[in-house]
């Protein structure tokens, strides 16, 4: 690897390459989740009727949903596995590899045969596809949020920096919810007979754009500082495991009320939107983009103000607004309104984005740089398993034992107590140079 005098750089020329490391995480960001999305999407949508059709309908979608909860607990294992390389060998290489694995892994999902073709073999194969993808993803955020807070020059600006990869989940989310809504206009049933495999074909192609991208890019100043000083640790997860456990577990319990009511918005509201509340496909996925399209604003905004006030602070006040949403969104969409309904899923992502902006630098902050990659990966992905890949099984458990969807918001507010308890007791090194000694 090529050292990058990053001392002899030019103001100008910084700025460059600065901008650069932003689009290439930003879009490589965006379109590994929209990989991961469209399985999301798709789940709530299609999978329970085509890979478990023998089953009632209710159970038919907890089996669904205990596949798609598979991708979460890979999560890890691939924060894991490209924290230590990420550590090991540099962010840029790290990130290709991410890449790669998550796009091969969706593009083959397109070709699963159904379980009228296979039978349960095709249940087991979207199982392992799905792995994969929770392997890359896993693997895929940390390095996104490094390549773009590793060159900022000022510690006053990492919150908003370190947004933009964050800025690429509502992209995925548009990108996956768009694709799903274009092949949905079929007629008959030819969306479920081939129409949903078409989105996952068509990331082959993002993919090419992506790898296209991240290739043209340079290694962040940190980790080539690293590399001169010969700082760079031989085993970086144990490392991490051994001296910042606390900080891992904190990431991880702070992102409860981020993750879980997240994926209850955007992919358990297909299945309890069309089951329960009878409104269209089409209706959803048209709320979904447009809450996503607020995001593109939302997100980079609040991790501007992050920076202003603090990074505690914002987090906590988002932990506070979406305990109190849950209600709120849950009110809305029982009164069967469709107006009111919309508004309600186009606003579910606010509080949200007030968690998601800063949280990228709020995580990354905590760890040294020689173990960044890999404890940042870890504490994010870990709240996966506690978080993102049961919440939409159980907010279905839920509503199907109580008959309530508002047993579903005390479920959200309990996460948010979660998050205001952890987050109390992380350090705020907002402004701060965590890049003194090295780190």
């Amino acid at each position: 690897m090529a050292a990058i005098d990053v001392a002899n750089l030019s103001d100008a020329e910084h700025r460059t390459q600065l901008r650069r490391a932003v689009i290439a995480a930003t879009v490589g960001t965006a379109i590994e989740w929209y990989d991961f999305f469209l399985y999301s999407v798709v789940t709530g949508l299609v999978f329970a009727k085509l890979f478990f059709p023998k089953s009632d309908p209710l159970v038919g979608t907890l089996e669904a949903f205990t596949i798609y909860a598979v991708g979460f607990v890979a999560r890890p294992v691939g924060a894991a596995i490209f924290g230590h390389f990420g550590d090991r060998i540099g962010r840029k290489s790290t990130l290709i590899a991410t890449l790669l694995l998550m796009g091969i892994a969706t593009f083959l999902v397109a070709l699963v045969p159904t379980y009228d073709q296979i039978g349960v073999w095709g249940a087991i194969i979207l199982t392992v596809l799905r792995f994969v993808q929770g392997v890359g993803v896993g693997g895929e955020w940390g390095g996104s949020v490094l390549m773009s807070m590793e060159w900022a020059r000022s510690n006053k600006s990492r919150g908003f920096l370190a947004s933009w990869p964050q800025f690429g989940v509502p992209c995925g989310l548009f990108l996956a919810n768009l694709a799903v809504l274009v092949f949905s206009r079929l007629s008959g049933d030819q969306f479920l007979v081939w129409g949903w495999r078409m989105p996952f074909l068509l990331s082959l192609i993002l993919v090419a754009v992506g790898l296209y991208i991240r290739l043209g890019i340079l290694e962040t100043p940190v980790f080539t500082k690293l590399v001169a000083a010969r700082k760079i640790h031989p085993t970086p997860i144990l490392e991490v495991f051994r001296r910042h456990s606390k900080q891992v577990a904190l990431s991880a319990f702070a992102r409860m009320a981020e993750q879980a009511p997240f994926y209850i918005f955007t992919a358990f509201v297909y299945t309890y939107g069309v089951g329960t509340l009878k409104m269209s496909r089409d209706f959803l996925l048209v709320a979904v983009l447009t809450a996503s399209c607020l995001s593109f604003i939302s997100i980079p905004l609040f991790g501007h103000i992050s920076d202003r006030i603090g990074r505690k602070r914002m987090y906590m006040l988002g932990g506070v607004t979406t305990g109190i949403f849950g209600f709120v969104y849950f009110g809305l969409l029982g009164t069967g309104s469709a107006t009111l309904i919309f508004v309600a899923i186009v606003l579910s992502l606010v509080p949200h984005d007030m968690l998601y902006g800063p949280q990228a630098a709020l995580i990354a902050e905590s760890f040294k740089g020689h173990l960044r990659y890999s404890g940042a990966s870890l504490g994010y992905q870990l709240a996966s398993v506690i978080a993102g890949g049961p919440a939409p099984f159980i907010a279905a458990w839920l509503f199907a034992k109580y008959h309530s969807a508002y047993a579903i918001a005390i479920y959200i507010a309990a996460c948010s107590v979660v998050t205001l308890v952890a987050t109390s007791m992380m350090s705020d090194y907002t402004g701060k140079d965590i890049d003194a000694d090295s780190r």
